[in-house]
C-alpha cells in the first residue's frame, strides 16, 4: 500500500521572498558601493612615503583610511601599480547594478574575468611613461612589479625593436582594456550603444555651445574694430592731402655713385608709362569686419610674388636723363636687387635681430626693429639670400594701385600717431638719405660645450728631475762613497707611453647616449659636464630636483650594460650638486712610475714620507704623506694591482729618504713579494716570511715606541720631529745630552741612588713597518698580531712608526672593528663584492673598480678619491735595489727577530694585555683570576672559565688543570663535574 507524502507550505510566499531578494540585492548593492568609495579614496591618497608593511617610518598617516588604508594601498601599487583603480571600478560599477537591478544576473558570468582584466590594466599602465614625481618616489613603473616584468618578457619575445614594440604594445594593451573592461563590468551592446549615443549628443552640444560663445566674442570686436577704423580714416586722409602735395614737388638730379658711399633714388613721384600717378581721395570706412577673426584669412595668405625686373629701359624717374651713363646702370641693378629682396619671403632667421611685433597697415603685423625710426636700413649686398624684410603700403593712399611699386619701400616701425608721419614724409624727402653702415650682426649663442678638458699641462718637472738631466761634472772622486738617492733613470721613460684622446664629437655623443640611457630607467637630469682622464671619463649629471642619489647609484650595473662599458661607478661628487658617472675608456693610458716622481707634486713637497699613488680622474699627480695617514690598510683581490702598489709606495720611500732618515721592517708570509728587498740598506732586518716571527718583530717594534715615548718626554719633545730638531741643534753646538739614572739603592738609609749619565744626540729614523698578506698572520696568531697592531696604531704617531698592512681578503674577521677604527686612510682596489667595499671602504664602489691599479683612495676624512696607480715592473726593482746594495750591507738589529730578554718581553706582554699561560707557581695573574672565580661562585668547568675570563678553550682547559694539581678542585666526576676543596671564605 502506497501512502502520499503531503508537501510543507512554504515559509514565505513567492511575493514576500522575492522582495526580500530585491531588498538584498539593494542592499550588497550599496556596500560594494561603499567599499568602492573606501578603495578609490585609499587609492587616490597613496602616498610611498606612508608607514606600511613595506616601511616603517614615524611620520603622520597621510591616507584617507589611515594606517589600513596605507597597508593595504602599498603592496597593491607594488604588485599593479594603478592598475589598483580598477578594484574600485569594478566594485562600485557592479554596486550600481546590484542596487539600481541592472544586469545583475550577469555578474557571476562576467566578474571571473576580472582579474584577467586588472592584469590587462597593469600590463597598460607598465606601458606607459611615468612622470617625474612617480620616478623619483618610485623604483618600478605605473603597472608596478608584474606589469615592468611582464612587460619586458613581451618586448623581449617581440622581433622588432624596443621602442617600435612598446608603442605597438601599448595601442594593443589599451584597445584590450577597453574591451575587456566593458565585457567585465557587464555592459551588453545596446547599453554601449545608448552610452555612444550619449556621449555623440554631449560632444555636439559643448561645440555647440562653444561656437556660440566665439560668435558673440567675435561680433563685439568687429564692432569695435569698425569704429576705431572709421576714425583713424578720417585722420589718414587729412594726413594724406598734406603728403601728396608734398610730394608734387619735383625732385634733384642725384649726384654720381662712388665706390665708396652709396644713395638711394628717392622712391616718388614717378613718372613711369607703367606707374601713373594715383590722385588722393578720402579713404572709406573699410566694408569688412576689423576683428581678429576676420583678418585671419589676410595674415595667413602667402604673399605673393612679385616679377623680377629686367634690365631695360622701361621706366625712369624724373631727372634721370641727366645722370650719366654709368650711373643710370647702377640704378637699374639696385632696382633689380630691391626687387629680388621683394621677392624673398619673410621668414625668421635666429642670426639676425629678433623680431618685434608692431602695428604696421601693412599685410604683415611682423617688422624688423633693429633701427632707430625714419631711417632707412641698408642696402642688402648682391649674396644675400635670406633677408627679413616686410614691404609696407600707404593705405589707403596707394589703395587703389594696380600693381605694387618696383621700388622698395622703406622698412619702418608703424605706430598710431607718430611712425605714419614719419613714413609719409621718406617719401617726400628732397634729398634721398645715405644708406647706414651695416648694422652689426648679432651672434648667435653657440651651445655651451658639455666636453671640459681639464688644464692637463705637462708635468713641470722637479728641481731633482732638472739637475738629473744636466748632471754636473765631478773632478775629484770622494774619499768615501756616499750614499746617493736612486737616480731616475733607472725607471722607463714616460715619453714611450702611447696616449689616447678621444675627440669632443664622440665624448658629446657619449653623453647624449648616456642621458637617454638614464630616461629609460626614469632618471631625470642633465650631463653638465664630461672630463676625460686617462683611465676612466666621468659624466657629471645635473639630476631633476627631488631624485635621489641613492637611487642613480644603484643603477651602476644597468647603466653599465646599456652603455656596452666593463664597468660604471656612480657616486656624488663631495662639495657640489652633481653626480659623477665614471665610464672606462676603450683605449686605457698606463700611468708611469718615472713621471710621478719626476713632478714637482713629489721632488719638491714637503712631505715627510711621501708615497707616489698614481693620478687622479683628471691626469694629475697625487702624492700622499704617510707620515699625516698616519697609517695605511690596503685591500684587493688577486690582480687588482696591489702587489704593484706596494712596490711603488717603497720605492717613494726609497727615492726621498736615506737609511739614516728612514728604516724598514718588511713582513711578507708569502714570500714572494718583497723578498727582492732583502739587503738593501733601509731594512732593520732581513725579510721576515715566518709567520711566528712575525709576531717577535711586531712586539720588538712596540718596545721601540715606549722606549722612544721615554726618551722624548725627557727632551720635552712632542713628535720626533721636536726630538730630531733638538738633536741638530745639540750636534752644531756641539753638546752632550744627559740623562739621570738609578744604579742601586744606599746601603744605609736605603734610598735609591741617581747618578748623571751623558750620552751623545742621536737622530731617531722613521720607522715603517709593510705587512704584505695580513690574512696569513692573523689566521697564526690572531690576537697576539691584532693586540700589536691596535697597541701600535693608537700610540704610534707621535713616535715616527706607521703601518702599511696589506691584505687580499678584506672580510671582518681579517679587517676587525678595531683594526679599521685605528686606521683612517684606507685604499681599495678591485674587489669581488659590494661586501668587501663596504668592508673596507664603508661604501659600494670598489667592486665597480677596473683592476691593474685602479683604486679608491678614503683619506682620514673620510673623501673618497678615485686613483690609477703607477705601473713600475720587476727589472725596474731590480735596477734600484742593486743599486742601493752597492753602498754596501745593511746594519741589522737583532733583536727585531730574536725578540727581548725575558723581563722586557714580560712587561710588553703587560702592555699588550697578553700572558704567557705557564704560572705553575701561582704568580699568573690570569690564574688568581680563575681561583678566585671557582671560590667565590662554588663551580668549576673549562666553558664556565672561558666565559668568563673570555679566553680560549684550551687556556680555560690549562687554568682547570692546573687548579686541580694544586688541590683547589677535584677531578671530574663521572657527569663531569668538579668539587670546590677550598673552604669558602668566611
Amino acid at each position: 500500500m502506497a501512502y502520499q507524502t503531503r508537501g510543507r507550505d512554504p515559509l514565505l510566499d513567492s511575493n514576500m521572498a522575492e522582495a526580500i531578494e530585491k531588498r538584498g540585492k539593494e542592499l550588497l548593492g550599496l556596500v560594494l558601493m561603499a567599499v568602492a568609495l573606501m578603495a578609490a579614496a585609499m587609492v587616490v591618497s597613496y602616498t610611498p612615503d606612508d608607514p606600511s608593511w613595506m616601511s616603517a617610518t614615524d611620520a603622520p598617516v597621510q591616507n584617507w583610511m589611515g594606517r589600513l588604508g596605507a597597508s593595504v594601498a602599498a603592496p597593491l601599487f607594488m604588485i599593479i601599480g594603478w592598475g589598483s583603480w580598477g578594484f574600485a571600478i569594478v566594485l562600485g560599477v557592479w554596486g550600481a547594478r546590484m542596487a539600481l537591478h541592472r544586469g545583475e544576473d550577469r555578474a557571476m558570468g562576467r566578474l571571473i574575468f576580472a582579474p584577467i582584466w586588472l592584469a590587462i590594466l597593469a600590463l597598460y599602465a607598465a606601458s606607459l611613461t611615468p612622470g617625474a614625481e612617480w620616478a623619483q618616489t618610485h623604483s618600478f613603473g605605473l603597472g608596478g612589479l608584474f606589469g615592468d616584468t611582464v612587460l619586458g618578457a613581451l618586448l623581449g619575445i617581440l622581433p622588432v625593436g624596443a621602442s617600435v614594440g612598446l608603442k605597438l604594445l601599448s595601442l594593443v594593451l589599451g584597445v584590450g582594456v577597453l574591451g575587456m573592461g566593458a565585457f567585465v563590468l557587464g555592459f551588453t551592446r545596446v547599453e554601449l550603444q545608448r552610452m555612444g549615443r550619449f556621449l555623440l549628443v554631449g560632444v555636439i552640444l559643448c561645440y555647440a555651445a562653444l561656437m556660440k560663445a566665439m560668435g558673440r566674442g567675435a561680433g563685439g570686436a568687429a564692432q569695435a574694430g569698425q569704429a576705431m577704423q572709421a576714425m583713424m580714416a578720417e585722420r589718414r586722409a587729412r594726413r594724406g592731402e598734406a603728403a601728396v602735395a608734398r610730394a608734387a614737388v619735383p625732385l634733384r638730379a642725384e649726384p654720381a655713385l662712388d665706390g665708396a658711399r652709396v644713395r638711394r633714388a628717392d622712391p616718388v613721384p614717378l613718372t613711369a608709362q607703367r606707374h601713373a600717378p594715383v590722385a588722393p581721395k578720402p579713404a572709406q570706412p573699410v566694408d569688412k569686419p576689423g576683428g581678429l577673426l576676420a583678418r585671419m584669412p589676410m595674415l595667413m595668405r602667402k604673399p605673393e610674388v612679385m616679377p623680377e625686373p629686367e634690365l631695360v629701359e622701361a621706366a625712369t624717374y624724373e631727372g634721370e636723363a641727366e645722370m650719366p651713363g654709368d650711373d643710370r646702370i647702377r640704378a637699374k641693378i639696385s632696382d633689380v636687387i630691391k626687387a629680388r629682396v621683394r621677392q624673398s619671403p619673410a621668414e625668421q632667421i635666429a642670426s639676425v635681430a629678433p623680431l618685434t611685433k608692431g602695428r604696421g597697415r601693412g599685410p604683415d603685423p611682423l617688422i624688423l626693429n633693429t633701427a632707430p625710426r625714419g631711417v632707412l636700413p641698408p642696402e642688402p649686398p648682391l649674396t644675400a639670400r635670406h633677408v627679413v624684410q616686410t614691404p609696407l603700403r600707404a593705405e589707403p593712399l596707394l589703395r587703389a594701385a594696380a600693381a605694387p611699386v618696383s621700388m622698395a619701400a622703406p622698412m619702418l616701425e608703424v605706430t598710431e600717431d607718430d611712425d605714419f608721419d614719419a613714413m609719409i614724409e621718406a617719401f617726400g624727402q628732397d634729398d634721398a638719405p645715405e644708406m647706414a653702415a651695416p648694422a652689426p650682426r648679432i651672434p648667435m649663442p653657440e651651445p655651451r660645450k658639455v666636453v671640459q678638458h681639464a688644464p692637463r699641462k705637462p708635468l713641470q718637472p722637479s728641481s731633482r728631475a732638472m739637475a738629473e738631466a744636466q748632471p754636473a761634472l765631478r773632478f775629484e772622486a770622494p774619499a768615501q762613497p756616499v750614499y746617493e738617492l736612486p737616480p731616475l733613470s733607472l725607471l722607463a721613460d714616460p715619453e714611450h707611453i702611447q696616449r689616447h684622446h678621444l675627440s669632443d664629437e664622440s665624448l658629446e655623443e657619449n653623453a647624449r647616449m648616456l642621458e637617454n640611457v638614464l630616461d629609460d630607467y626614469g632618471v631625470k637630469g642633465e650631463i653638465v659636464s664630461v672630463r676625460p682622464g686617462p683611465v676612466v671619463t666621468m659624466y657629471e649629471l645635473e639630476p631633476a630636483p627631488g631624485l635621489k642619489a641613492s637611487r642613480v647609484i644603484g643603477l651602476a650595473d644597468d647603466i653599465a650594460r646599456s652603455m656596452s662599458a666593463l664597468s660604471a661607478r656612480v657616486s656624488t661628487v663631495p662639495g657640489r650638486s652633481v653626480i659623477g658617472i665614471e665610464l672606462p675608456n676603450d683605449n686605457r693610458e698606463m700611468v708611469g712610475f718615472r713621471e710621478i716622481l719626476s713632478s714637482r707634486a713629489y721632488g719638491d713637497g714637503n712631505q715627510k714620507l711621501p708615497l707616489a699613488l698614481g693620478k687622479d680622474i683628471g691626469g694629475d699627480p697625487i702624492v700622499a704623506n704617510l707620515a699625516k695617514m698616519p697609517h695605511l690598510l690596503i685591500a684587493g683581490t688577486t690582480g687588482s694591482g696591489k702587489s704593484v702598489a706596494i712596490n711603488t709606495m717603497i720605492l717613494s720611500l726609497l727615492y726621498k729618504l736615506t737609511p739614516e732618515e728612514c728604516r724598514l721592517i718588511m713582513i711578507d708570509p708569502k714570500m714572494l713579494e718583497l723578498s727582492v728587498y732583502d739587503g738593501i740598506p733601509h731594512l732593520l732586518s732581513p725579510v721576515v716570511t715566518d709567520p711566528k716571527k712575525a709576531v717577535v718583530a711586531l712586539k720588538w717594534v712596540v718596545a721601540e715606541m715606549e722606549d722612544r715615548y721615554r726618551k722624548m718626554s725627557k727632551m720635552g719633545v712632542r713628535n720626533i720631529d721636536g726630538y730630531n730638531g733638538r738633536v741638530e741643534e745639540a750636534l752644531k753646538k756641539g753638546e752632550m745630552f744627559s740623562r739621570t739614572v738609578q744604579t742601586g739603592f744606599d746601603d744605609d738609609t736605603g734610598e735609591p741612588v741617581f747618578e748623571t749619565e751623558e750620552f751623545a744626540p742621536e737622530k731617531m729614523p722613521y720607522i715603517v713597518v709593510i705587512v704584505d698578506e695580513m690574512a696569513d698572520l692573523m689566521m697564526v696568531a690572531g690576537k697576539e698580531i691584532e693586540a700589536c697592531i691596535q697597541r701600535l696604531a693608537q700610540m704610534a704617531r707621535a713616535s715616527g712608526i706607521h703601518l702599511i698592512m696589506a691584505t687580499q681578503r678584506p672580510s671582518v674577521d681579517v679587517i676587525t672593528g678595531t683594526i679599521k677604527a685605528n686606521f683612517p686612510t684606507r685604499i681599495s682596489f678591485q674587489v669581488t663584492s659590494k661586501i668587501d667595499s663596504r668592508t673596507i671602504l664603508g661604501e659600494m664602489g670598489a667592486e665597480q673598480l677596473l683592476g691593474m691599479g685602479d683604486m679608491l683612495y678614503m683619506a682620514g676624512g673620510g673623501k673618497i678619491t678615485r686613483c690609477h696607480g703607477p705601473f713600475v715592473s720587476d727589472e725596474e726593482v731590480e735596477e734600484v735595489v742593486n743599486h742601493l746594495k752597492a753602498y754596501g750591507p745593511p746594519t741589522y738589529v737583532g733583536s727585531v727577530l730574536q725578540g727581548p730578554d725575558e723581563d722586557k718581553a714580560e712587561s710588553i706582554d703587560a702592555v699588550l694585555g697578553l700572558s704567557s699561560g705557564s704560572g705553575a707557581e701561582g704568580d699568573d695573574l690570569l690564574y688568581d683570576q680563575a681561583v678566585a672565580i671557582v671560590i667565590k661562585d662554588r663551580k668549576c668547568s673549562t666553558s664556565y672559565i672561558q666565559r668568563k675570563l673570555a679566553i680560549g678553550y684550551n687556556k680555560a682547559a690549562r687554568l682547570v688543570e692546573q687548579m686541580e694539581d694544586e688541590g683547589v678542585v677535584s677531578s671530574s666526576n663521572h657527569v663531569g663535574k668538579r668539587e670546590v676543596l677550598v673552604p669558602e671564605p668566611q
